[in-house]
C-alpha cells in the first residue's frame, strides 16, 4: 500500500464525515466544522475508521467489547496513625460473551459482517472457531490490518 493511497483513503473518510455533518447541521458555519483525526496506526484507530465508514455509507456497525469485567476488591481505610491505606486487590472476571468474537459486528446491505482488527498479532484458536461458525451460518468474516485494505474489500463487497 502506498502512502499516497493510504492518505487518500483516510481523506475520503474525513470528507464522508464532513458531508454527513453538513446534512445533519446545515446552519453550522463552515469555519466551525471539524472532523475526527482519523488514523489507522492503532487497533482502536482502525476500528473507529471501519465503524464510521460503514455507518456513513448507510450500514450499521458497533464495537464488541469482550475483555470481561474488573471487580475492585480493595478497601481504603484510615489506620490508627491517621494514614489512609488501601488493602486488597482486584480481579478480572471473564466475559459472558462468545470467546473469540470479532471486534466489529456490522450489517452491510442486509448481510451480517464480522470484522476482526489485527495490527501485528495473529488469530487465536477461539477466533478461528468463531470465524468458522460465522461463515457456516452464511455471514461474512473479515480480518483487516489497515483502512486501505478495508476500503478495497468494501468496494468489492458492495458492487
Amino acid at each position: 500500500m502506498s502512502s499516497k493511497s493510504h492518505k487518500a483513503a483516510l481523506n475520503h473518510l474525513r470528507e464522508l464525515y464532513l458531508t454527513d455533518h453538513r446534512k445533519r447541521f446545515p446552519s453550522l458555519p463552515e469555519y466551525a466544522r471539524t472532523s475526527p483525526r482519523y488514523s489507522d496506526r492503532t487497533a482502536n484507530g482502525l476500528t473507529q475508521c471501519v465503524i464510521d465508514y460503514i455507518r456513513l455509507n448507510g450500514g450499521q456497525a458497533e464495537r464488541i467489547n469482550s475483555t470481561g469485567r474488573y471487580l475492585d476488591k480493595t478497601k481504603t481505610f484510615e489506620d490508627v496513625t491517621g494514614k489512609v491505606r488501601t488493602i486488597g486487590s482486584g480481579q478480572w472476571i471473564p466475559t459472558s460473551g462468545v470467546k473469540g468474537t470479532a471486534d466489529v459486528s456490522a450489517t452491510i446491505r442486509g448481510r451480517s459482517v464480522k470484522i476482526e482488527v489485527k495490527m501485528k498479532d495473529k488469530q487465536s484458536d477461539d477466533q478461528k472457531r468463531y470465524q468458522q461458525a460465522v461463515e457456516a451460518a452464511g455471514g461474512v468474516y473479515l480480518i483487516v490490518r489497515s483502512f486501505t485494505e478495508f476500503l478495497e474489500w468494501y468496494n468489492q463487497f458492495v458492487k
